[in-house]
């Protein structure tokens, strides 16, 4: 690694280079700018400490020039003088490009940490260039890998097609011999070598087709596989695939084309009723359906999908290549679409992860939103609804007893000297207390009823359709059930009480005021002393 010292003093290059050498580092010097700027143009430096003061082209002037220079724009300096400390002298130090700025006398200590720093930073640099560079050819040598396989299976493809044709020319020009050999031996025989002639003209005709279908392949043409250089993929789990298809030898290739992966098994159904039946009744990990279908198409099956509520992921198998259907049926919910002519091993096994890892990651995200949506809902200590959610379901619930003229109430309980238990006994133990009573006001509510957190040691219930005696007889009890309730600290037995307060929807205009009303009945309950229950009409129906 290369360093370069500028100053025009022997002396000063002297004292550098001795507190500089180290293993590794190798130091160059310079005794004016214009050296310094010819060995730039030989030499890669990781750093250059450059004096200011220097007859001819001073420090600053070197800087200057360097930074106008692509090749030398981003090699650090660091600037050496001994000049005065004023502030514009630095500024312009720091305007030149510098990255520090040392004073003579230098200290060995803080110069030789500034330097170690930045050789660090320059072999950090160089080991990446390393990387990237060794990065960028990996990547062209797997490219050309892959070319190669690629064009070495489209070599085996066209010599199969080309045996298959061969195949296939082999019976009707193996008829067309048989034909003349036998003209040569009827040809006093009129009507049999009539009947030779149009056998021959029916192998003649077979013949020129195949031909016709060989002369309009070329090499470039696609290929029936999918099929990128990598290994065919391989499963650790059961997986379990419908494939919905008029035809079961459909079905048959399919499993053919799978037969050795062991943990792969396939059902068929070859109609909408049945595969919509065998999705009920069984748990399928995906879906082969074919996109033409006696019912209909797989447009017309994703539609009914949706309508089921079916969510098992769907792959689209078509015996045509459209891009235009393909991007429809993915736009439908199909997961994926695969066209009939690229069916193999290696893309149905490729399709088949692929699909499957995408079905999970949708579900994990499903799952992490649904969290969200809940945390955002959802008490954490009590685990009821939160304020957020009570407020707008209380304003729900509210329009909805005056739409169809029913009562509802909401109570709004308060522990009774809650911070006296915090200050006494901790926030922990608080936080039990709290949790206690979420439980308790759970086991009391309705279905239809919502129990909500409201705020620190407050809860609110919202009940739709009720009566004034059952709310009475029911938080009575809820107020008892509380009170007897033990709670232990260190073997130290306590209990709490709650006030309750109770508000109709009858005496209200719009839910602001239901909630006013319970609060005001709840402060009514606290003045009258604790431990009881009151409703917005101050009638105290409990007390101890």
């Amino acid at each position: 690694m290369n360093i370069l010292i500028v100053d025009d003093k022997p002396a000063n290059l002297l004292a550098l280079r001795k507190i500089l050498t180290k293993p590794g580092l190798n130091i160059i010097e310079a005794s004016s700018g214009n050296e310094a700027l010819a060995l730039l143009l030989e030499h890669d430096f990781a750093l250059i400490l450059l004096d200011v003061q220097m007859p001819d082209m001073d420090g600053f002037e070197v800087a200057e020039i360097m930074r106008g220079n692509e090749e030398t724009k981003n090699i650090p300096i660091i600037f050496v003088t001994a000049i005065s400390k004023e502030q514009k002298y630095i500024f312009e130090g720091y305007d030149k490009g510098a990255v520090d700025y040392l004073f003579k006398p230098l200290d060995p200590d803080i110069l030789q940490s500034k330097v170690n720093v930045f050789l660090e930073l320059h072999g950090q640099k160089d080991a990446l260039k390393k990387t990237n560079t060794d990065l960028k050819k990996a990547n062209e040598r797997i490219l050309e890998q892959q070319e190669a396989l690629i064009e070495e299976e489209r070599l085996k493809v066209l010599l199969q097609m080309a045996g298959a044709k061969a195949q296939e020319l082999n019976q009707p020009l193996s008829s067309l011999l048989e034909d003349i050999e036998l003209m040569g031996r009827v040809d006093d025989n009129p009507e049999k070598t009539v009947e030779c002639i149009k056998r021959m003209k029916v192998s003649g005709k077979k013949v020129s087709d195949i031909a016709k279908k060989i002369n309009t392949m070329h090499y470039s043409d696609p290929i029936p596989m999918d099929y990128d250089g990598t290994a065919v993929v391989s499963f650790d789990r059961e997986i379990s695939i419908l494939v919905v298809d008029d035809s079961e030898d459909v079905f048959e290739g399919f499993k053919a084309f799978l037969k050795d992966q062991d943990l792969i098994t396939f059902s068929w159904a070859g109609n909408f009723n049945d595969s919509f039946a065998m999705l009920e009744q069984e748990r399928f990990d995906l879906v082969f359906l074919d996109h033409i279908l006696n019912e209909g198409t797989s447009i017309d099956y994703l539609r009914a999908v949706e309508t089921e509520g079916i969510e098992t992921p769907i792959i689209v198998v078509t015996g045509h290549g459209d891009e235009m259907l393909a991007s429809k049926v993915i736009q439908m919910g199909a997961y994926d679409y695969l066209p009939k002519s690229r069916i193999n091993s290696e893309s149905l096994a490729r399709v088949i992860n692929n699909t499957l890892e995408r079905y999970r990651l949708r579900n994990d995200v499903k799952r992490a939103q649904s969290k969200m949506a809940e945390m955002s809902t959802v008490d954490e200590l009590t685990k009821l609804h939160n304020r957020r959610y009570f407020i707008d379901a209380l304003e729900g619930e509210f329009e909805r007893a005056n739409r169809y003229d029913t009562e509802m109430a909401l109570v709004i309980l308060d522990l009774d000297n809650f911070k006296k238990i915090n200050d006494t006994y901790g926030h922990p133990t608080g936080d039990k207390v709290l949790s206690c009573i979420g439980r308790i006001l759970k086991q009391l509510v309705r279905r239809s009823d919502l129990a909500c957190r409201y705020g620190g040691e407050e809860f609110a219930v919202v009940l739709p359709n009720v009566s004034k005696e059952s709310i009475y007889t029911a938080y009575e009890r809820f107020r008892e059930t509380v009170s007897k309730q033990s709670f232990e600290h260190e073997s130290k037995q306590f209990h709490v009480t709650v006030s309750i307060g109770i508000a109709f929807s009858n005496d209200a205009e719009s839910s602001d005021d239901l909630l006013s009303h319970a609060d005001q009945a709840l402060y009514q309950a606290k003045e009258s002393g604790r431990n009881r229950i009151v409703d917005y009409k101050a009638d105290n129906k409990s007390g101890d």
